[in-house]
């Protein structure tokens, strides 16, 4: 009587395609037995004054110090010396004549400092000061509510400092309609047509239930303070730029955006920059949505946007995938909104977006981490949920550092180009793990296959996307491809498995030009219809068709001396293998165990 370990090992054997590897070629047929191959606006402190810049190419390097004046951290005042405004629910009395006062509507006409406590019932705060005046108005247990305009209206000045009194409690709203008083589109609790600064360490909220919470048509600036805002538009918004910092806590449930800035006029201007600060949004649009570029360089954020990943739809234009039964590919495309769509991305950027660290999560119907250029992440945790893409790039999505857990997506890294240095990185995709898109064929996919069986079909020129990894841990589990490079593939270091697909129409790996490793370590498995290994190598490795095995069989490498170079159990089923490693040598011989057997292979 034969061993049953014999008799498994020698039907395992028979499965193996001993020192064989997976072609370079996307043809299914091509894996037949036998055959091998081998593998800026930028702002400078000067006085209290910003000095803005259309050249926005430097932001990479910004800090603080120019963003951010010291009179914008300066919370204090002198009541002694200070105007003292008293609402007194339909009236309102103030201990200087730079106040004017009509019923219940306040106007401040000079540069000075002013406290506001008490109640206002229907009226509202305006400043028309000359447009050299520089003042502070403190909220000191002020509430302020107004039918049908802005709690506080902004004129004129050169600039005003809204301070949120230490231990002040302040409520502003609107009545639920916006009637105008002037030339101006009035259309937010807060309004202003100059440059703005809150901070303080009060609380602020604010009900907008017909527009806005606070609007700034130059810049907005918040460098402390408690806010909690609900508005049927946007929360913040300004033209210039939002630049958030020091201890904030800012929670905003928005019907559109939760920040938004954007300048229709000018291109450079429309930024966001945030640099600490706890930032908790659900809004029914975009979690933070810029027209220029975002750098966020530190703070905690929670985004919910659209209601979630739950509310994504998967784009159908792959009508390979549709025909195969799986959810559709899409081509890669800028971030172009009909009018019937809604944006519902957690963070979004027509130009490049830096994130260099921070805590983020975020849960979005659309993608989570969006940029119509590049985007570049320096560090940070993100726990991410995507009913579309987690990162989405349009031209180079690079990742130095950083935890990044994708627990929900579409796909999860899209760029044209994707580079990856270093970080954390833990992917679960609905389609392809990692995708470098670039050229698209008159179908809206990307890259092209052979027809079903090798034969005719559509197919298109190949790409000119790229994947680069160099550095630390990439875990993968996709439904489609697991890296998927429209062009080429380079891995010269990092420790990277992938798990999946398990389906005959998408592979471990898929590239159109070349895949070449030179150092790191790889473990893949997944389907075999379609597989691809490594095209070039610098070191040595193994690519087998293994049987149809089950999800957590335990696969082992040995060299020849029984030490165990890798051991992985894949969490999907699997029918190939692909393994390299610095410690396996081309042309040696290994031991390789899937589950209970094992074989000996060469490898290339």
């Amino acid at each position: 009587m034969k061993n049953p370990l014999i008799s498994a090992a020698a039907l395992l054997l028979a499965l193996f395609l001993t020192t064989a590897s997976l072609s370079g070629c996307k043809d299914s047929s091509s894996l037949s037995s036998g055959d091998a191959t081998s593998s800026g606006n930028t702002e400078v402190f000067s006085g209290e004054d910003y000095e803005n810049s259309s050249d926005t190419q430097n932001y990479s390097a910004q800090t603080d110090s120019e963003m951010f004046t010291e009179r914008d951290y300066r919370t204090d005042y002198d009541e002694n010396e200070s105007v003292i405004i008293r609402l007194n629910g339909n009236s309102a009395s103030a201990s200087s004549d730079s106040v004017n006062i009509s019923g219940t509507t306040i106007t401040i006409t000079e540069e000075a400092t002013y406290v506001i406590s008490g109640t206002l019932n229907n009226g509202m705060i305006i400043v028309n000061a000359p447009d050299t005046a520089k003042l502070q108005i403190v909220l000191n247990g002020a509430t302020v509510a107004s039918e049908t305009s802005a709690a506080l209206y902004v004129l004129e000045a050169d600039k005003v400092f809204l301070t949120l009194a230490e231990g002040s409690e302040n409520f502003l709203s609107n009545g639920g309609s916006f009637v105008a008083i002037d030339d101006n589109n009035i259309d937010a609790v807060i309004f202003s047509k100059q440059d703005l600064t809150i901070n303080g360490s009060g609380s602020l909220t604010i009900t907008s239930p017909a527009g806005h919470g606070i609007v700034s048509k130059n810049d907005l600036v918040i460098t402390g303070g408690n806010y909690n805002i609900t508005s049927a538009s946007h929360t913040l918004d300004a033209n210039d730029s939002v630049r958030i910092t020091g201890d904030t806590y800012f929670t905003a449930n928005a019907g559109k955006d939760g920040i938004h800035a954007e300048n229709n006029d000018d291109d450079s201007l429309g930024f966001v920059y945030i640099s600490n600060g706890t930032i908790k949004i659900e809004a029914e649009g975009d979690g933070i949505s810029s027209g220029e570029y975002t750098r966020i360089e530190n703070g905690t954020f929670d985004i919910t946007a659209g209601g979630g990943s739950v509310n994504g739809e998967k784009e159908a234009s792959d009508s390979w995938g549709a025909f195969m039964g799986r959810t559709p590919g899409r081509s890669l495309s800028s971030d172009t909104e009909d009018d019937s769509k809604t944006s519902m991305k957690g963070i979004k950027a027509a130009a490049d977006l830096i994130i260099s660290n921070g805590t983020f999560k975020i849960d979005s119907a659309d993608d989570s981490v969006h940029s119509n250029a590049s985007i570049t992440i320096n560090g940070g945790t993100f726990e991410i949920s995507s009913g579309d893409d987690a990162f989405h790039a349009d031209d180079t999505l690079t990742i130095s550092s950083g935890t990044i857990n994708i627990s929900e997506s579409y796909e999860g890294l899209e760029g044209l180009h994707v580079q990856i240095s270093g970080g954390d990185i833990t992917i679960i995709a609905d389609d392809d793990g990692v995708n470098a898109a670039g050229g698209t064929d008159s179908s809206g996919t990307t890259g092209g296959r052979d027809g079903m069986f090798g034969r005719g079909g559509w197919s298109s020129t190949a790409s000119d996307g790229t994947i680069e990894i160099s550095g630390e841990t990439l875990y993968i589990q996709a439904a489609g491809d697991g890296i998927d490079a429209n062009g080429s593939l380079t891995v010269s270091g990092g420790y990277i498995v992938i798990n999946g697909p398990t389906q005959g129409d998408t592979s471990t790996l898929d590239y159109d030009t070349a895949a070449i490793i030179t150092g790191g370590t790889f473990i893949g498995t997944g389907a075999s219809g379609m597989a691809q290994t490594f095209s070039e190598s610098q070191q040595g490795v193994i690519s087998i068709r293994v049987g149809n095995q089950s999800a957590g069989t335990e696969i082992e490498l040995k060299d020849k001396n029984g030490n165990i170079i890798l051991s992985h159990s894949p969490e999907l089923s699997f029918e190939i293998v692909i393994l390299s490693s610095p410690d396996i040598v081309s042309g040696e011989e290994y031991t390789v165990t899937i589950g209970a057997s094992s074989a000996q292979v060469t490898a290339d």
